[in-house]
Parts: C-alpha cells; structure tokens; sequence
C-alpha cells in the first residue's frame, strides 16, 4: 500500500468525522493506522502545520477550518447559515430572553447555584430552563455547595464553548465592560 499525505490524511478526518477533532485525536489515529509519507516523527508539530495552511486555504470561501475548545472543525461562514437552514428545512433554535439570560449569568460567574442566578437576575429561576440548558448540554452540575441543603453547582461544558465558537471562557467579553458599553448605547438604563 502507498504511504498517504498528511496534508490529505488531516483533512479527511476533519471533513469525515462531523465534529470537532484536536491534534491529539489526530495524532492517536495517524499513528494507529500508520501508512503516512514522513512517519510519524513530531506529528504534533507536522500536524500543527497543515491546519495553519488548510485554515489559508479557507480564504475567501464560504466555510472556514474553525479552532474551538474541543480541536478543529469545518463550519460554514455565518452568512450563509440561513441557506443551509433552509435548505434542511429547519429554523434555527430560540431561546427565551430569560434562558439566555441564565446562560450569561452561569458562563460569567460559575459555578453557580439556582439561588445565586435567582439573586443575580432579580427573578425566581422556572426549572425548565436549567433543564433546557442541561439537555442541550450546555451546562452542567459541577457538585454541590456546602451549605444547608446542598444546592447544585453549575458551570459551562465544553458543547457550550463548541456551540458559540469559543476556546475558552477567556474569550468571553468582560461582563462589567459589556454592560457599560450597553449603557452608554442607551440600551439599558
């Protein structure tokens, strides 16, 4: 058999999988197949190399080798996600104001508990949202809280940052500096 290019080999896994894949799972399967043109020494690096010049080659189309907190992984470039939902028939999900509202809270001051998002929103929590956010798997229950009745604990998963195109919760905005942008719009009061 042929030795294959990594150049191709990666790209085929990226294409081929439909999810995200980091360099490490790259790498674990490049080497447990083997067959590639340069053997596997300094794969990591080697590897590294061809997404920078797949992510090059993404310029100008309508799609982009994305780097998010699970690896890389091809999307479709924002303006054209009303075709693709068209095309498959489908709207985009909505959510409430109240559930993106819990979302925030939970990703800017994690973990949290029920109360504190209570405290923090100025309104009762309705179960169904941390349900909402727990099925989607957005959020999850981190532990409890050593107080009288050990509240759950809940925090962001690694889907939320994959879902909103994050790395890391560092690239959240910073919430005080959002919210004195907001103000200064004249958006809040």
């Amino acid at each position: 058999m042929n030795k294959l290019a990594l150049g191709e080999v990666v790209e085929a896994m990226l294409i081929g999988s439909g999810e995200a894949v980091s360099i490490d799972q790259m790498r674990r399967a490049i080497v447990d197949v083997g067959e590639i043109e340069g053997g596997v020494a300094k794969l990591n690096e080697r590897i590294g190399k061809v997404i920078k010049e797949l992510q090059a080659a993404c310029d100008g189309r309508p799609f982009e080798l994305f780097d998010t907190a699970a690896g890389f992984r091809y999307v479709t470039r924002a303006q054209y996600a009303p075709f693709i939902s068209s095309l498959k028939g489908q709207k985009p999900p909505t959510y409430s104001r109240a559930t993106l509202e819990t979302l925030a809270v939970i990703a800017w001051r994690q973990p949290v508990t029920r109360g504190d998002i209570e405290q923090i929103r100025g309104v009762r929590l309705n179960s169904s949202i941390l349900r909402a956010l727990l099925d989607r798997d957005w959020i999850r229950i981190t532990g409890h809280k050593e107080t009288p009745g050990r509240p759950a604990l809940y925090a962001t998963t690694r889907a939320f940052l994959d879902n909103f195109g994050l790395k890391s919760l560092d690239e959240l905005p910073d919430a005080d500096e959002l919210l004195t942008d907001r103000v200064q719009e004249g958006l809040l009061k």
